[in-house]
């Protein structure tokens, strides 16, 4: 998936102040989301007033939050202090099925705002901004603050039920035998595979938090008999297994740490098995892509990159291993099929 390609710009001063106001844009949408106005509007159009007694909000406030999104595109004002949905505000409505609101409420909290305003620290030195915003690493943060942990949990479950359909639809996983899920999650990559591959096993592998929350899917799915879980942490080992695959793993991490990673998994696997990495592979200059954005997320959270085909060719050789190919989709991520070199 890629960004809107770049227009001619006629208007150079008005684009750049434009972009100046970025803020006051994500922080609307963001109340937006939380006074749940998309929802409150599927009915119909209805007054600020009405939203705002609904939200609990101040009235004026709210009105004035979204006039600027009807100049987004977002929503329409029908009539003065009147607002309707547009089809751009479906998309925040609460049980949409491309979950887009999940996405947007990790993206759009103030945890990122914060972290942003730190900015310069990673432009100085090249590295994180959350230990300057937050006094610790992002992933010590995030279980600090639960409201956080569990928007970030959702926004990850989301950009993988939007990833898993074109992934499967593209890569055939069958005849891997007992696939190991390395930081899976809750499991919704791996049960995905294996619904559809019936002669494949599975190991969701993470921390043992994290797979105490799959457990209750494996079951639901009559998967119990095919996959198991496994806690631990992947900088020291990781399961023994036919072939691994990783979702938006590996870009969490810095060369060293990316290439400790893969190097276990190797070294884990099976005769001649697979490690599948679920990537976004960036194009070369000026061509737009949202993984070129991503990327500084991963520069100022966890201290990890975005990377090209050229970039997982190197970091894959550095751990014995062969980048084979890249099974393109119609998601912003890709998946890279390497064996051992």
């Amino acid at each position: 998936m890629t960004t809107a390609p770049r227009q001619h710009i006629t208007d150079p001063v008005g684009h750049l102040l434009h972009i100046s106001m970025g803020v006051v844009v994500m922080a609307t949408l963001r109340a937006a989301l939380d006074c749940n106005i998309a929802d409150e509007l599927a009915s119909g159009p209805k007054s600020a007033k009405e939203l705002a007694a609904k939200a609990k909000v101040n009235e004026d406030a709210l009105y004035r939050s979204l006039r600027v999104l009807t100049v987004e595109g977002i929503f329409e004002e029908t009539a003065p202090g009147v607002f309707a949905n547009t089809p751009v505000s479906e998309f925040l409505r609460a049980g949409h099925p491309a979950r887009l609101r999940d996405n947007l409420l990790f993206s759009l909290s103030g945890f990122i705002l914060r972290t942003y305003s730190e900015f310069n620290h990673a432009l100085r030195t090249g590295q994180t901004c959350v230990e300057p915003a937050f006094g610790m690493s992002v992933f010590d943060y995030f279980p600090t603050n639960q409201q956080l942990n569990r928007e970030f949990n959702n926004a990850m479950t989301a950009i993988t039920s939007m990833v898993v359909p074109a992934v499967l639809e593209t890569y055939d996983f069958s005849g891997m035998g007992t696939l190991c899920d390395v930081a899976g999650g809750h499991g919704f990559l791996l049960t995905s595979i294996l619904a559809k591959h019936s002669d494949l096993h599975g190991i969701l592998f993470d921390l043992e938090h994290v797979v105490d929350g799959a457990k209750e899917r494996i079951s639901s799915m009559g998967l119990a008999g095919r996959c198991k879980t496994a806690s631990g942490d992947f900088f020291e080992s990781v399961p023994a297994a036919d072939s691994y695959i990783m979702k938006h793993i590996i870009h969490d991490w810095e060369e060293s740490k990316a290439v400790a990673i893969l190097r276990n998994c190797a070294k884990a696997m099976r005769g001649n098995g697979k490690i599948l990495l679920v990537e976004a592979v960036l194009p070369g200059p000026n061509v737009p892509h949202s993984g070129k954005y991503l990327d500084l997320h991963m520069l100022v959270m966890p201290g990890g990159k975005e990377r090209s085909e050229n970039e997982y060719r190197e970091l894959f050789a550095k751990a014995g291993l062969k980048l084979v190919r890249i099974v393109p989709n119609n998601s912003p991520l890709w998946v890279l099929e390497a064996v051992k070199a």
